[in-house]
């Protein structure tokens, strides 16, 4: 069942959580509502992830995509720390719901209109790199001095080369078309391990029946891998409140949840039968989810 009116707060959430596919026609308006209000902004902003893969490689918005994704980049053409405030209520005039997020290597504008998602990630340069989602470290001159290119009839950036932002995205096979929870981890496998500074939050794993698991893997994609202990309890470091993917791996079950908010210092719980009862609402998307760690 959908939920909301396509425009709200309860609609960003479902697709965030079942990442139905979305209507093209909805996603094309909305992009092209978008570049209006960006480039009416002065900001400059390049197609991103998904959205540069179908218009790179496909020449089309991807069949079973189920966002569109913008990128710019803080402290080049004038755009400031501060744009994503501007950005925001620029949307919210347009009649869309509008949620943000600061994290790390970003500041992240998250839309949702008529039931398409449209996200604007404002990346921080770090080490003359920028990181894409989830943790995919890029060259900055690669958006820096973006390419200009043409999609459904209308002008727009891509970074530059193309062909190289996705191969490091989504690895050699990226002119492969591959749906939903399968190119997802081919993303999250390509991202090493790091240490990362910052507090601890807690994850429980429980199976379907409501069990505890000990010894599942608990890996969060460009952080560290831990194990639960006997009560099923793992703890990973978080940098602050962002979001977040995760694998977790125990025997006989595999599950990557691509996009989860999470903040240190804070429990939650993940359950296999809830991981199952998502998937069954998204079409395409079994064994890659988003939204589904509860506060515990």
């Amino acid at each position: 069942m959908i939920l909301g009116n396509g425009s709200d707060q309860a609609s960003l959430e479902y697709t965030l959580k079942y990442n139905p596919p979305m209507d093209h026609g909805v996603g094309e308006r909305n992009l092209k509502e978008a570049k209006q209000i960006l480039d009416g902004l002065g900001v400059v902003f390049l197609l991103g992830s998904g959205t540069c893969l179908g218009a790179t490689r496909d020449k089309a918005i991807i069949p079973w995509d189920d966002d569109i994704d913008l990128v710019a980049v803080v402290g080049v053409n004038g755009l400031t720390e501060g744009a994503a405030d501007i950005v925001a209520a620029a949307f919210r005039d347009r009649g869309y719901f509008v949620g943000a997020t600061d994290g790390t290597h970003s500041r992240a504008v998250m839309t949702i209109k008529d039931h398409v998602r449209l996200g604007v990630e404002c990346l921080r340069i770090i080490d003359d790199s920028v990181y894409a989602y989830p943790g995919v470290r890029l060259p900055a001159t690669m958006l820096i001095r973006p390419k200009e290119i043409e999609f459904l009839g209308e002008k727009f950036f891509v970074p530059n080369p193309p062909e190289e932002y996705l191969r490091l995205k989504y690895g050699e096979e990226w002119m492969v078309p591959k749906k939903a929870g399968v190119y997802e981890k081919d993303v999250v496998g390509r991202i090493p391990d790091a240490d990362l500074a910052g507090r601890p939050c807690r994850i429980r794993v429980l199976d379907a029946q409501g069990r505890p698991v000990p010894g599942a893997e608990v890996v969060l994609v460009g952080g560290r891998r831990s194990n639960t202990d006997g009560q099923g309890y793992a703890e990973v470091i978080l940098p602050g409140p962002d979001w977040y993917a995760l694998a977790i791996k125990y025997p006989g079950h595999e599950q990557v949840l691509y996009m989860e908010e999470m903040e240190p210092d804070k429990a939650y719980v993940y359950r296999a039968d809830a991981a199952s009862n998502a998937a069954s609402h998204a079409p395409g998307a079994v064994g890659t989810l988003g939204n589904v760690l509860l506060p515990e």
